[in-house]
C-alpha cells in the first residue's frame, strides 16, 4: 500500500510511535457516557488501529486529505460511511452523530484553536476529547488564572470542561518532525448545562478583556459596562488574566444587572 505524503499546508505530522498511539487511545475513558468516537485527521491510521480494536466503540474517521481518505478506504474497507472525507470544521455533528460522543486525534497544529472552538460549539454533544496539540497550546488550555499563558481559550474550555495535561511528546516520533514539542490533553465535560449568567455576554466579556489584556478590565470593558453604576467593583481593577472562570461569571452577572 502506497504511503501517504504529509502535506505542509494541512499541518500534517504523522505519528510513528505505536506506544504513544496506544497511550493516547487508552486515555479515552468513555465508561457509559458515550460509545461513538470520532478520530480527526487519522492520516495513515496509527491511532485508528488501536481505536478499531476496541469493539465497545463505534469509531468514525474524518480526514480532509483525499490521499489519506483513499489510503484508509483500502486499509479499513468495513468502515463504509464511517470513513468521512470532509473538513472537520464544517461537520454538522447533530446530523452525523446520534447522541453523546468523544473526539480523538493527532490534530493539525495550524487549526488547533479552531478545532477547540468547534468542540465548544458542540459542547452539549461532545463529552470527552483526547488530543495531541502543540505543547504551548496544550499548556494554554490547562493553565490557571494568573499565568501569562492564560487566555480566552483557557477560560472558555475550563468553563465547560475539566482540562488535564497528560504528557509531553518529543518531535522525533513524527514524520516529518515538527519544530516544536507536542503534548496530549484530555477534556472531560463537566455537569454544567449552562453557566449561571448570560452566556452570550460572558463570551463578550472574556473576549473583550483578553483582547486588551494589558489594560485593567475597567478600561478593556468600557464599551460593555455602566461606569457610573460599577465604580467600586474590585474585579474591574484587575487584568483579565487574574480572573478565574467563576470570577468572569460573577462579573458578567454584575454587568448585566447594572446596565
Amino acid at each position: 500500500m502506497t504511503l501517504v505524503r504529509a502535506k505542509k499546508h494541512l499541518g500534517q505530522h504523522f505519528l510513528t510511535d505505536k506506544n504513544i498511539a496506544a497511550k493516547i487511545v487508552e486515555s479515552l475513558r468513555p465508561d457509559d457516557k458515550y460509545k461513538q468516537v470520532l478520530e480527526v485527521g487519522p492520516g495513515m491510521g496509527i491511532l485508528s488501529d488501536f481505536l478499531l480494536a476496541k469493539t465497545e466503540y463505534e469509531v468514525s474517521l474524518i480526514d480532509i486529505d483525499t490521499e489519506s481518505y483513499d489510503f484508509l478506504k483500502k486499509k479499513y474497507p468495513k468502515l463504509g460511511e464511517r470513513l468521512i472525507n470532509a473538513d472537520f470544521l464544517e461537520l454538522d455533528f447533530a446530523k452525523t452523530f446520534d447522541g453523546p460522543m468523544g473526539i480523538i486525534g493527532n490534530f493539525p497544529y495550524n487549526i488547533s484553536s479552531q478545532i477547540l472552538f468547534k468542540v465548544l460549539d458542540n459542547r452539549q454533544q461532545v463529552v470527552e476529547v483526547v488530543g495531541m496539540f502543540q505543547k504551548e497550546v496544550a499548556e494554554r488550555c490547562a493553565c490557571k488564572a494568573g499565568s501569562k499563558e492564560y487566555g480566552i481559550l483557557s477560560v472558555f474550555l475550563q468553563a465547560y470542561y475539566k482540562v488535564e495535561y497528560l504528557f509531553t511528546v518529543k518531535a522525533g516520533v513524527f514524520n516529518p518532525p515538527p519544530k516544536v514539542l507536542s503534548a496530549v490533553i484530555r477534556l472531560t465535560r463537566n455537569e454544567l448545562q449552562q453557566l449561571d449568567c448570560d452566556e452570550k455576554l460572558f463570551w463578550q466579556v472574556v473576549k473583550a478583556g483578553f483582547n486588551q489584556r494589558r489594560k485593567t478590565l475597567r478600561n478593556a470593558l468600557s464599551s460593555l459596562i455602566n461606569k457610573e453604576k460599577m465604580t467600586n467593583d474590585p474585579l474591574l481593577d484587575l487584568r483579565a488574566e487574574r480572573l478565574s472562570v467563576d470570577d468572569f461569571v460573577k462579573l458578567t452577572k454584575q454587568i448585566a444587572a447594572n446596565r
